[in-house]
């Protein structure tokens, strides 16, 4: 019994196949202060946690984190150049709570992101999409059409899509800083938890593309 429970944590702390036939892959995380980690520690961002994450399973990773507080869509589509490097693999797109806290044409913020995604894929750069929630003080109509962005945008140009960067977080008092928006680190650790398996595959596939 305690041998067949040891394997089994083992198997769980195995690292993919892929990931021990792969040099370390190279990954941006272009976003906003969710992603920059304001008021937290840098060993605290969410790029370095998950990189952390990422390395005590076996998947080496080079990360970047390309997070700047208060960037709209539009602002990290006008950076997008300098704060992509040529030889990145992949990029985790964070964008989009800005342009909703500042009740942004949604036009405009779908307008951004599908110009950023066409530029990195025209780089061979792999992309993974992090959705966003608009607040509700914009009424139902500015929701729909702001949330609507990120599904279509994924299906559309046919990438990797996580539904909402904030799971599991957003309006818990309890893993938010005083300011109710930003996560504390423990409520990094759970989005780091929940998103993990959607970079994994992600990361599979850019490994896959390598060889």
């Amino acid at each position: 019994m305690h041998i067949a429970v040891l394997m089994l944590a083992l198997m769980t702390i195995a690292p993919p196949a892929w990931a021990q036939a792969t040099r370390p892959i190279k990954l941006v995380v272009l976003g906003d202060s969710l992603s920059a980690g304001l008021g937290l520690p840098a060993q605290e961002a969410f790029p370095q946690k998950l990189k952390k994450v990422l390395q005590a399973k076996g998947i080496g990773v080079d990360m970047i984190n390309a997070g700047v507080s208060g960037d709209t869509s539009s602002g990290g589509r006008d950076r997008l150049d300098w704060s992509v490097p040529d030889g990145t693999d992949g990029v985790i797109v964070e964008l989009g709570a800005n342009d909703a806290l500042r009740g942004i044409d949604p036009d405009l913020t779908r307008a951004a992101l599908t110009d950023i995604v066409q530029r990195l894929k025209a780089r061979n750069i792999a992309v993974m999409l992090c959705g966003m929630l608009a607040p509700p003080n914009y009424g139902a109509d500015y929701a729909a059409r702001f949330n609507s962005i990120y599904p279509d945008l994924a299906k559309k140009m046919n990438v990797p899509f996580y539904p909402f960067f904030l799971e599991g977080v957003a309006a818990d008092a309890k893993l938010n800083q005083a300011d109710g928006i930003h996560p504390t680190a423990a409520g990094i650790d759970i989005v780091v938890a929940n998103i993990l398996p959607t970079v994994e595959a992600f990361l599979g596939t850019i490994a896959e593309q390598q060889r």
